[in-house]
């Protein structure tokens, strides 16, 4: 009957809003969703995963995990907490075009590219557009 897509941080799914309202509407049971989402992200405790959930008539429902955002794993290559405030003008960290490439293999099947060096580049203008510099 339709689809359902959050970002919920691995492992910590639970009732509370954005989760509950989100899948109440389409009369999902909420708390057999969760335990599910819980025990197959249990590897990316903490991080942000997006998932999308397609809902049936009869109210079952599947789901598929995604791997978290690029910009977390670029926040993690560069030790930050956020971005630039100002990126292009300001500069706060710089990562090198190794990580990017590390981080564009696990993204690989989430990203619309052909090969490793085009999700590299995708992955180098993520960094770039939160005023992360990647350097050779």
């Amino acid at each position: 009957s339709g689809y359902v897509k959050l970002q919920i941080k691995g492992g910590q799914a639970n009732p509370a809003p954005p989760v509950g309202p989100a899948l109440g509407q389409r009369g999902i049971n909420i708390m057999e969703f969760c335990k599910a989402f819980n025990e197959k992200t249990k590897d990316f405790m903490g991080k942000p995963v997006p998932v999308v959930i397609t809902v049936y008539k009869d109210k079952k429902f599947d789901f598929i995990i995604k791997w978290p955002p690029a910009s977390h794993f670029i926040k993690e290559a560069a030790k930050l907490k956020g971005g630039s405030q100002e990126p292009g003008r300001n500069i706060v960290a710089s990562i090198t075009k190794k990580q990017a490439e590390e981080i564009a293999k696990k993204k690989m099947k989430d990203l619309n590219a052909h090969d490793l060096d085009q999700a590299t580049k995708i992955i180098m203008g993520s960094a770039r557009s939160m005023g992360i510099e990647v350097k050779e």
